[in-house]
């Protein structure tokens, strides 16, 4: 369990550089700038630590997902990026995937 929480820091802490990328106008904007280098930092070393135990197919599907979907969200709610059904429909099919390995997979207890 201590794992998977590991890797849900590494996804807030992707989620929030990604998120920050925008702000940071191609680095030109000096805080987002440095959020967006410590935050990736950060992300990648925490899914680092969870790749001892869980499978590299497993905890990057789970990053990848997760954080499709968490920094969609707060572009709509930060941005106000607007979502047609398309896109609605691609990120719940994202993140259906997510639940099957969670509901299904053998390989998610390895």
């Amino acid at each position: 369990m201590k794992n998977w929480l590991i890797l849900f820091i590494a996804i807030l802490s992707e989620t929030i550089a990604t998120t920050a990328l925008k702000a940071s106008e191609g680095f030109t904007v000096l805080l987002p700038s440095i959020i967006v280098v410590i935050g990736y930092c950060l992300s990648f070393y925490f899914l680092s630590l969870t790749l001892r135990t869980i499978p590299v197919g497993i905890a990057y599907a789970v990053w990848s997902g997760v954080g499709v979907a968490l920094v969609t969200l707060f572009g709509v709610l930060v941005y106000n990026q607007r979502l047609d059904f398309s896109a609605l429909v691609g990120i719940s099919l994202i993140m259906l995937g997510v639940v099957v390995l969670f509901s299904f997979s053998d390989s998610i207890s390895q």
